[in-house]
Protein backbone atom coordinates (compact mmCIF):
# COMPACT_ATOMS: atom_id res chain seq x y z
CA UNK A 1 0.00 0.00 0.00
CA UNK A 2 1.49 3.45 -1.09
CA UNK A 3 2.34 6.17 0.82
CA UNK A 4 -0.20 8.94 0.38
CA UNK A 5 2.04 12.28 -0.29
CA UNK A 6 2.28 15.06 2.56
CA UNK A 7 0.03 17.60 2.45
CA UNK A 8 -0.04 21.16 4.50
CA UNK A 9 -3.21 19.46 6.08
CA UNK A 10 -0.65 16.97 7.75
CA UNK A 11 -0.09 19.46 9.79
CA UNK A 12 -3.60 20.49 11.20
CA UNK A 13 -4.43 18.55 14.22
CA UNK A 14 -7.58 18.33 15.61
CA UNK A 15 -8.13 18.09 18.97
CA UNK A 16 -11.56 17.18 20.55
CA UNK A 17 -11.70 18.22 24.74
CA UNK A 18 -14.21 16.09 27.11
CA UNK A 19 -16.10 14.64 24.42
CA UNK A 20 -19.52 13.15 26.44
CA UNK A 21 -20.84 11.38 23.35
CA UNK A 22 -18.37 8.31 21.58
CA UNK A 23 -20.41 9.13 18.18
CA UNK A 24 -19.65 13.01 17.92
CA UNK A 25 -16.30 11.50 17.95
CA UNK A 26 -16.46 8.96 15.30
CA UNK A 27 -18.61 11.75 13.57
CA UNK A 28 -15.89 14.34 13.83
CA UNK A 29 -13.87 11.40 12.36
CA UNK A 30 -15.81 11.12 9.02
CA UNK A 31 -15.49 14.57 8.78
CA UNK A 32 -11.76 14.74 8.72
CA UNK A 33 -12.07 12.17 6.20
CA UNK A 34 -13.86 13.71 4.27
CA UNK A 35 -11.17 16.16 3.70
CA UNK A 36 -8.60 14.71 3.81
CA UNK A 37 -7.36 15.96 7.81
CA UNK A 38 -5.53 13.16 9.45
CA UNK A 39 -4.12 13.61 12.98
CA UNK A 40 -6.53 13.29 15.14
CA UNK A 41 -6.30 14.11 19.62
CA UNK A 42 -8.74 13.64 21.97
CA UNK A 43 -8.61 14.92 25.27
CA UNK A 44 -10.40 13.26 28.26
CA UNK A 45 -12.87 12.01 26.64
CA UNK A 46 -16.29 10.73 28.51
CA UNK A 47 -16.21 7.34 27.05
CA UNK A 48 -13.12 5.55 26.80
CA UNK A 49 -14.86 3.00 24.32
CA UNK A 50 -14.85 5.89 21.26
CA UNK A 51 -12.68 3.72 19.35
CA UNK A 52 -15.31 1.91 18.43
CA UNK A 53 -18.11 4.17 17.25
CA UNK A 54 -19.91 3.24 14.48
CA UNK A 55 -20.25 7.07 13.06
CA UNK A 56 -16.79 7.24 12.29
CA UNK A 57 -17.74 5.76 8.69
CA UNK A 58 -14.92 5.06 6.27
CA UNK A 59 -12.63 6.54 9.02
CA UNK A 60 -12.21 3.54 11.65
CA UNK A 61 -8.72 3.62 10.71
CA UNK A 62 -8.15 7.08 11.69
CA UNK A 63 -10.08 6.80 14.43
CA UNK A 64 -7.80 3.67 15.58
CA UNK A 65 -5.08 6.13 15.24
CA UNK A 66 -6.04 8.49 17.36
CA UNK A 67 -4.00 10.29 19.94
CA UNK A 68 -5.21 10.26 23.31
CA UNK A 69 -4.01 12.89 26.37
CA UNK A 70 -5.00 13.89 30.10
CA UNK A 71 -4.81 17.42 29.29
CA UNK A 72 -4.90 20.44 26.66
CA UNK A 73 -1.62 21.24 27.54
CA UNK A 74 -0.19 17.77 26.38
CA UNK A 75 -2.35 17.82 23.85
CA UNK A 76 -1.18 21.23 21.78
CA UNK A 77 2.69 21.39 23.41
CA UNK A 78 3.69 20.67 19.65
CA UNK A 79 2.34 22.98 17.59
CA UNK A 80 2.84 26.07 17.14
CA UNK A 81 -0.53 27.46 16.57
CA UNK A 82 -3.55 26.71 18.67
CA UNK A 83 -7.06 28.02 17.49
CA UNK A 84 -9.98 27.51 20.14
CA UNK A 85 -13.57 27.48 18.54
CA UNK A 86 -16.76 28.95 19.42
CA UNK A 87 -20.22 29.13 18.23
CA UNK A 88 -20.72 32.38 20.88
CA UNK A 89 -21.90 35.43 19.90
CA UNK A 90 -20.62 38.93 21.84
CA UNK A 91 -22.65 38.31 24.86
CA UNK A 92 -19.73 35.62 25.70
CA UNK A 93 -16.41 37.36 27.92
CA UNK A 94 -14.00 35.35 25.71
CA UNK A 95 -11.09 37.35 26.58
CA UNK A 96 -9.43 36.11 23.58
CA UNK A 97 -9.44 37.92 20.07
CA UNK A 98 -12.32 36.54 17.98
CA UNK A 99 -11.74 35.86 14.20
CA UNK A 100 -14.75 35.15 11.94
CA UNK A 101 -14.57 31.51 10.47
CA UNK A 102 -13.20 32.84 7.03
CA UNK A 103 -10.72 35.05 8.57
CA UNK A 104 -9.78 32.50 11.04
CA UNK A 105 -8.96 30.14 8.20
CA UNK A 106 -7.02 32.27 6.02
CA UNK A 107 -4.61 32.79 9.24
CA UNK A 108 -4.59 29.10 9.95
CA UNK A 109 -3.81 27.81 6.30
CA UNK A 110 -0.88 30.49 6.39
CA UNK A 111 0.49 28.81 9.53
CA UNK A 112 -0.35 25.55 8.34
CA UNK A 113 2.72 26.00 5.19
CA UNK A 114 5.08 25.88 7.85
CA UNK A 115 4.23 24.96 10.98
CA UNK A 116 1.72 21.94 13.05
CA UNK A 117 -1.90 23.36 14.16
CA UNK A 118 -3.78 22.27 16.94
CA UNK A 119 -7.87 23.49 16.22
CA UNK A 120 -9.68 22.84 19.55
CA UNK A 121 -13.34 21.89 19.78
CA UNK A 122 -14.95 21.51 23.27
CA UNK A 123 -17.63 19.20 24.72
CA UNK A 124 -21.15 19.32 23.34
CA UNK A 125 -22.65 20.34 26.51
CA UNK A 126 -20.06 23.30 27.67
CA UNK A 127 -17.80 23.82 24.99
CA UNK A 128 -14.07 24.85 25.64
CA UNK A 129 -14.04 26.65 29.42
CA UNK A 130 -11.73 29.05 30.27
CA UNK A 131 -8.80 26.98 31.11
CA UNK A 132 -8.90 24.77 28.27
CA UNK A 133 -9.18 28.06 26.27
CA UNK A 134 -6.28 29.74 27.66
CA UNK A 135 -3.92 27.72 25.65
CA UNK A 136 -5.36 29.22 22.64
CA UNK A 137 -3.54 32.19 20.60
CA UNK A 138 -6.93 33.06 19.30
CA UNK A 139 -10.02 32.14 19.26
CA UNK A 140 -12.73 31.03 15.29
CA UNK A 141 -16.54 31.68 15.38
CA UNK A 142 -18.96 29.91 13.56
CA UNK A 143 -21.43 32.09 12.23
CA UNK A 144 -24.66 30.63 13.89
CA UNK A 145 -28.02 32.25 14.05
CA UNK A 146 -28.72 33.66 17.91
CA UNK A 147 -31.73 31.76 18.18
CA UNK A 148 -30.34 28.88 17.53
CA UNK A 149 -26.42 28.53 18.36
CA UNK A 150 -25.90 25.31 19.71
CA UNK A 151 -24.40 22.84 16.32
CA UNK A 152 -23.68 19.40 16.65
CA UNK A 153 -19.87 18.17 17.12
CA UNK A 154 -19.15 16.33 13.94
CA UNK A 155 -21.28 19.24 11.99
CA UNK A 156 -18.96 22.10 13.80
CA UNK A 157 -15.63 20.12 13.15
CA UNK A 158 -17.15 19.50 9.17
CA UNK A 159 -17.66 23.84 9.05
CA UNK A 160 -14.31 24.59 10.21
CA UNK A 161 -12.27 21.72 7.83
CA UNK A 162 -14.55 22.54 4.98
CA UNK A 163 -13.77 26.64 5.17
CA UNK A 164 -10.30 25.29 5.02
CA UNK A 165 -10.01 23.11 2.09
CA UNK A 166 -12.20 25.60 -0.02
CA UNK A 167 -10.66 26.41 -2.93
CA UNK A 168 -7.23 24.99 -2.17
CA UNK A 169 -5.17 23.03 -4.78
CA UNK A 170 -4.29 19.89 -4.23
CA UNK A 171 -0.63 19.87 -4.02
CA UNK A 172 1.84 18.39 -2.04
CA UNK A 173 3.14 20.63 0.41
CA UNK A 174 6.99 21.34 0.70
CA UNK A 175 9.14 20.78 3.18
CA UNK A 176 9.53 23.06 5.91
CA UNK A 177 12.31 24.62 6.10
CA UNK A 178 14.73 24.60 9.80
CA UNK A 179 14.79 28.12 10.05
CA UNK A 180 10.91 28.51 9.15
CA UNK A 181 9.91 26.01 11.62
CA UNK A 182 12.24 28.04 14.36
CA UNK A 183 10.57 31.36 14.01
CA UNK A 184 7.83 30.96 16.76
CA UNK A 185 7.95 28.55 19.74
CA UNK A 186 5.82 25.46 20.20
CA UNK A 187 2.83 25.72 22.56
CA UNK A 188 4.69 23.15 24.78
CA UNK A 189 8.22 25.79 25.31
CA UNK A 190 5.30 28.57 25.60
CA UNK A 191 3.62 26.24 28.46
CA UNK A 192 7.03 25.68 30.40
CA UNK A 193 7.90 29.57 30.12
CA UNK A 194 3.98 30.14 31.57
CA UNK A 195 4.67 27.76 34.33
CA UNK A 196 7.74 28.93 35.53
CA UNK A 197 6.80 32.37 35.18
CA UNK A 198 3.88 31.62 37.67
CA UNK A 199 6.40 30.18 40.12
CA UNK A 200 8.41 33.30 40.66
CA UNK A 201 5.25 35.50 40.59
CA UNK A 202 4.07 32.85 43.64
CA UNK A 203 7.34 33.18 44.85
CA UNK A 204 7.42 36.45 45.40
CA UNK A 205 4.10 36.58 46.60
CA UNK A 206 2.79 38.60 43.57
CA UNK A 207 -0.07 35.86 42.64
CA UNK A 208 -1.54 33.38 45.51
CA UNK A 209 -0.82 29.76 45.29
CA UNK A 210 -3.40 27.13 44.01
CA UNK A 211 -5.16 31.15 41.60
CA UNK A 212 -6.54 29.23 38.67
CA UNK A 213 -7.71 32.58 37.44
CA UNK A 214 -4.38 33.74 37.88
CA UNK A 215 -2.62 30.95 36.06
CA UNK A 216 -5.34 31.31 32.67
CA UNK A 217 -4.73 34.72 32.42
CA UNK A 218 -0.91 34.64 32.85
CA UNK A 219 -1.25 31.45 29.76
CA UNK A 220 -3.21 34.30 27.58
CA UNK A 221 -0.59 37.18 28.59
CA UNK A 222 2.19 34.88 27.39
CA UNK A 223 0.30 34.15 23.95
CA UNK A 224 -0.12 37.26 22.95
CA UNK A 225 3.49 38.55 23.59
CA UNK A 226 4.03 36.32 20.46
CA UNK A 227 7.56 35.55 21.18
CA UNK A 228 10.17 34.46 18.32
CA UNK A 229 11.27 31.10 20.01
CA UNK A 230 14.57 32.64 20.26
CA UNK A 231 12.97 34.79 22.44
CA UNK A 232 11.19 32.85 24.58
CA UNK A 233 13.91 30.43 25.18
CA UNK A 234 15.98 33.64 26.79
CA UNK A 235 13.35 34.79 29.00
CA UNK A 236 12.62 30.77 29.92
CA UNK A 237 16.51 31.36 31.39
CA UNK A 238 15.76 34.67 33.10
CA UNK A 239 13.19 33.45 34.93
CA UNK A 240 14.72 29.94 36.03
CA UNK A 241 17.71 32.32 36.98
CA UNK A 242 15.33 34.61 39.33
CA UNK A 243 13.24 31.32 40.42
CA UNK A 244 16.24 29.77 41.54
CA UNK A 245 17.63 32.63 43.14
CA UNK A 246 14.32 33.12 45.11
CA UNK A 247 14.27 29.67 46.52
CA UNK A 248 18.58 29.70 47.42
CA UNK A 249 17.10 32.83 49.78
CA UNK A 250 14.97 30.98 51.91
Amino acid sequence: MTEKPMTDLDNLRVVLVATRNPLNIGAAARAMSNFGVRRLRVVNPYEVAFREARSAVGASGLLAKAEQYDGVAEAVADCKLVVGTTVAGPRRDLQHRLLRLDDGARAIKRQLKTARVALLFGSERYGLSNQEMSHCHWVMRIPTREEHGSMNLGQAVAVCLYELVRGRKASPAKAMSEKKEKTSPTSGELERLTQVLLEVLQASGYVKPRAVAAEEKLRRLVRRMELKANDAEVWLGMLRQIAWKLSAGE
